[in-house]
């Protein structure tokens, strides 16, 4: 396991105000790679929590992976293939893209991937991909 993949699972686990959710552990890791400081690119996943905006939809480690991809590639020109290229790397190592299917809200139970293991797949991919 890496330095980032340990610094994000620490920040997901932190609680009060220091918490941070699947998407902010994973995006702020990459902070000085991508070029913004931490304090903004938690405000950035702040809605991304609890599979984006709390509803248990995209998993916030991978919007997180997302939107730090799009920073660090991103030069005018659609990264489509990139994108999905982290997408069907996270599905593969997670079982799913969708918080309740990975924590088994929809599917009697059965967990797929713990939060901290997404959070850890998505730092892990990032930094073989990047």
């Amino acid at each position: 396991m890496s330095l980032k993949q340990d610094k994000a699972v620490e920040l997901k686990n932190r609680t009060g105000d220091a918490h941070y959710n699947c998407c902010q552990a994973v995006a702020c890791v990459f902070a000085d790679e991508a070029g913004l400081d931490e304090a903004t690119l938690r405000k950035l996943g702040a809605c991304f929590g609890l599979g984006m905006g709390c509803t248990e939809a995209t998993c916030g480690a991978l919007c997180g992976a997302e939107m730090i991809q799009g920073l660090m590639k991103f030069q005018g020109k659609p990264i489509r293939q990139d994108a999905a290229e982290l997408y069907k790397k996270f599905v593969s190592k997670c079982g799913a893209s969708i918080c309740k299917e990975i924590k088994g809200s929809n599917n009697g139970g059965k967990i797929l991937c713990s939060c901290d293991d997404c959070v850890r797949n998505a730092v892990e991919i990032l930094e073989e991909i990047m």
